[in-house]
């Protein structure tokens, strides 16, 4: 077996790896206001999302061809190039689960791929219209998630205010279960495939696609598979912080924050846009929470989460860039792998 064809296999497992990874660090995304409002036993939503998160990563390749394309010149990069940029991710995504801080799998990954391209073939291997899709997600997203959880939370709000607060929970104690479930289908959506998207690439490199870039169906039932086995494992750590530690949630906040994520991050994949669903979710509560009056939000913690967004970007990017560096000019092993399957 040649050496580009082991690399081609650690990619596709460190690929894996990452998907299940970002299933069990973002299963918070689909289930922390569900469980938060009491509205579904930690079990049950996790197998939830799980299910819904498998069906979601199935329903287009629109993103997955963003990531696999779109972001940098796929014939400039190699599999060495995709597998430093995978272990950067995981390593960031395991750090910030432990600190129980809802950071973007999908920025820790894309920013990880730009930086190890970078290092591989300079500035100019960046595709300048994947990264403002990117960059524009990165904005918008969760300007979005803001209004869109304050509007819902107030239309509701409005809609609701002759009923009495125990029919109130009540209702959306029943309807929530939807919103939840809009919530995981859309998480998969977007997240599985971004993990499709880098597979392909570095099939694509390797000379398995042929001449046309293509998101093969095998590639698609795998990472939608690794990301609904990850989201079972959990993640409590994380699904606290957004549940509970933000705002203090009730069935009725917790439908308006899903149904207007959910919303941003569906309409985000259709169009191919890579966007975090941590930070749709994330600003979709906190918006719900500031129709309640700032003082019901806890901003310590929202202060430290959006810290953490901000810190994920360029720790990535310099993470990819410096471990591909340092790796193919320092480490005698990876030295020997790149020259065998070429930078």
């Amino acid at each position: 077996m040649d050496a580009s064809l082991l690399v081609l296999l650690l990619v596709v497992m460190l690929g894996l790896s990452f998907e299940f990874v970002n299933g069990f660090h973002d299963a918070a995304n689909a289930i922390a206001t569900v469980v938060a409002t009491r509205v579904l036993s930690m079990r049950d939503a996790v197998l939830m999302a799980a299910a819904l998160n498998f069906i979601g990563a199935l329903s287009g390749t629109a993103v997955a061809t963003t990531v696999g394309k779109g972001l940098v010149d796929a014939q400039a990069v190699s599999q060495v190039t995709v597998a430093v940029a995978l272990l950067v991710a995981i390593g960031w995504d395991l750090f910030t689960w432990r600190l129980g801080l809802p950071t973007s799998s999908s920025h820790a990954l894309l920013f990880a791929v730009m930086g190890a391209a970078v290092a591989t073939k300079g500035i100019s291997v960046l595709v300048p219209e994947g990264v403002l899709k990117v960059v524009a997600g990165l904005v918008y997203s969760p300007l979005i998630g803001f209004l869109g959880g304050a509007l819902a939370m107030l239309i509701i709000t409005w809609l609701v205010r002759r009923m009495r607060p125990g029919q109130v929970s009540a209702l959306f104690g029943r309807i929530q279960l939807l919103s939840s479930a809009y919530m995981a289908f859309s998480h998969g959506g977007n997240d599985g495939q971004k993990t499709m998207g880098i597979i392909a690439l570095a099939l694509f490199s390797y000379g398995a696609l042929g001449s046309t870039f293509y998101i093969p169906l095998w590639v698609m039932v795998a990472a939608a598979t690794g990301m609904a086995l990850g989201t079972m494992t959990g993640g409590w750590r994380i699904v606290k912080t957004m549940g509970l530690g933000i705002v203090h949630l009730q069935p009725v906040h917790g439908f308006a924050a899903e149904t207007a994520a959910g919303t941003v991050i569906e309409l985000a994949t259709r169009i191919g846009m890579p966007i975090s669903t941590t930070h749709a979710i994330s600003s979709s509560i906190l918006g719900v929470g500031l129709t309640r009056g700032a003082k019901r939000v806890h901003w310590g913690i929202a202060g430290n989460i959006v810290g953490a967004w901000v810190l994920t970007l360029p720790s990535c990017f310099l993470g990819g860039w410096l471990l591909m560096t340092v790796g193919t000019h320092s480490v005698p092993a990876v030295q020997a792998i790149v020259a065998l399957v070429g930078r």
